[in-house]
């Protein structure tokens, strides 16, 4: 079994989304069922359990590629994980924050009011293992395996489909917000996993988005109803292309023009660095 895995991608692949994928369920429901709380003690654990899901799912992919592909993961290579998470963490949370500006701008926010701290460590930790784990999944496993398979242009096009369309199985989920998710979560991360070579930057990325949602300004993420809490606390209001709907900001036609921008950006580099390479 394990020789036939080392030998054959297509089946690496689909074992590997399947593993990962039971991974993220039986790590996200427990601390979806317990983000919601305003308890300064049980904030605290969440956040700690977060982290420590987030450090044991990366070790976790670095021994499984070590058994199942011989080589050492230089896409979670410790030493690149500060720069990269910190960077793609402030990019997300910019991001979102323009977001919101032309969101209200449009017209598409009711109200903004006080949240809670304490709610928004506990999102904190409910989002680091979340984005750790995902970009595990569907940049890590999916995107890079696709790649190997169909190329570049196919591992952007399927990973970013399968990650959007996977969003319906929400409680709020809907056909406009799984192309939306598609979109600008799908093909901007896949994009920027496609440039960096690594992980850090994706996961930093994805987590700094979500964070600004929930966290800063307590929004549905992705049609969740389990979200978590923030410092601050939105109401949406609208026509679903300006507020976002049920399914939160991301169905709001400005989250899928904002991300686009820096998916631009990140194919113009990955052009670049694919003619520099041609030409070496």
């Amino acid at each position: 079994m394990l020789a036939r895995l080392q030998n054959h991608t297509a089946a690496r692949l689909v074992v590997l989304m399947v593993a990962f994928l039971a991974l993220n369920a039986a790590v996200a429901g427990p601390l979806s069922a317990m983000v919601e709380t305003t308890s300064r003690f049980m904030a605290l654990v969440v956040l700690a359990l977060g982290v420590l899901a987030a450090i044991a799912s990366i070790r976790l992919y670095r021994w499984v590629i070590g058994k199942l592909e011989n080589r050492q993961a230089s896409e979670v290579e410790p030493g690149t994980a500060r720069a990269g998470l910190v960077r793609g963490a402030l990019a997300g949370v910019g991001l979102f924050v323009v977001v919101v500006l032309l969101i209200a701008t449009f017209g598409g926010y009711d109200s903004l009011s006080g949240g809670s701290l304490w709610a928004a460590l506990a999102t904190a930790g409910m989002m680091t293992a979340v984005a750790t784990i995902e970009e595990i999944v569907f940049r890590g496993i999916l995107f890079r395996l696709l790649e190997q398979l169909t190329g570049t242009v196919g591992a952007l096009v399927g990973s970013a489909l399968v990650f959007g369309f996977l969003h319906l199985i929400n409680p709020n989920g809907s056909l406009w917000g799984a192309v939306a998710i598609a979109i600008q979560g799908g093909l901007m991360l896949g994009a920027c996993y496609a440039v960096s070579r690594s992980l850090w930057l994706p996961i930093g990325l994805h987590f700094g988005w979500n964070y600004a949602q929930a966290g800063i300004f307590g929004a549905p993420v992705s049609g969740s109803d389990s979200s978590g809490g923030g410092i601050l606390e939105s109401t949406l209001d609208g026509p679903l292309l300006i507020s976002g709907g049920e399914f939160g900001p991301e169905a709001s036609l400005f989250s899928v023009l904002v991300c686009s921008v820096l998916t631009v950006y990140f194919l113009r580099r990955l052009r670049r660095l694919s003619r520099t390479e041609a030409v070496s």
